[in-house]
């Protein structure tokens, strides 16, 4: 079965341009003119969404938060102008799993797309390999289950954060770098900044911290990358 992938672009030119590119390549698309009709468009069936930030009414932003609390498992790929950092953070920061800056080459689209579903599929085939439950303190990670409590309360995330977490728990009390980080849990062909390693993290503070402006269970290890305690 082809992937799925929505494309939410108000601009037609733009949505036109990105279409035509993603049929060639064999994917089944569907499209959207704003925030309202993706919503409305959204169902289990899409494994792929790639939203302007940018839109009339309800912004990216917002449609990007609303379909990764209703479908965690979702592929979520941002459109964002040259130069606009903020946007790229508020996105990623939104439930995002990555980011394309425009204006963009059709081979440039595919290797985003491509390399986000190679990540979807490697986090798929390491679960299914791997049965084993990881305990760290307070929390548990049930692998074939893609379950995650802490102290005995579910947790939910999101397919990069379940991998994010996973390699602290398998790595607890250890400082790991960026750099290791970036490479193990995005991949070693990841075109990006390690930015979104630390917006993934601080996705995840929300989630497991107390009070994420102290967190106790991810340390920052200034000049170097972060350490997982775990509440050990």
């Amino acid at each position: 079965m082809a992937t799925k992938i929505l494309v939410v672009e108000d601009e037609e030119a733009i949505r036109g341009f990105i279409k035509v590119n993603l049929k060639r390549n064999n994917f089944d698309v569907i499209e959207a003119g704003s925030g309202e009709e993706a919503i409305n468009l959204l169902d289990d069936s899409i494994d792929v969404i790639l939203l302007d930030v940018m839109l009339p009414g309800m912004n990216g932003f917002e449609v990007c938060r609303q379909a990764r609390e209703a479908f965690p498992q979702l592929g979520i790929i941002i459109l964002t102008a040259k130069g606009q950092e903020d946007n790229k953070i508020e996105g990623l920061e939104a439930g995002a799993d990555d980011y394309i800056v425009k204006p963009f080459s059709p081979k440039e689209l595919l290797a985003r797309i491509n390399s986000l579903l190679r990540r979807l599929s490697i986090q798929v085939e390491d679960i299914q390999e791997d049965e084993n439950d990881l305990q760290s303190g307070i929390f548990r990670l049930v692998v074939d289950e893609r379950r995650f409590t802490k102290n005995g309360e579910e947790i939910e995330l999101t397919p990069i954060e379940f991998s994010l977490v996973k390699y602290f728990m398998e790595n607890a009390n250890k400082a790991i770098h960026r750099d290791e980080i970036l490479n193990n849990v995005w991949g070693y062909n990841y075109v990006g900044d390690f930015k979104i390693v630390d917006v993934n993290i601080r996705r995840i503070r929300q989630k497991i911290e107390d009070d994420p402006s102290d967190p106790k269970f991810i340390e920052k290890v200034w000049g170097y990358g972060y350490r997982w305690w775990g509440g050990d």
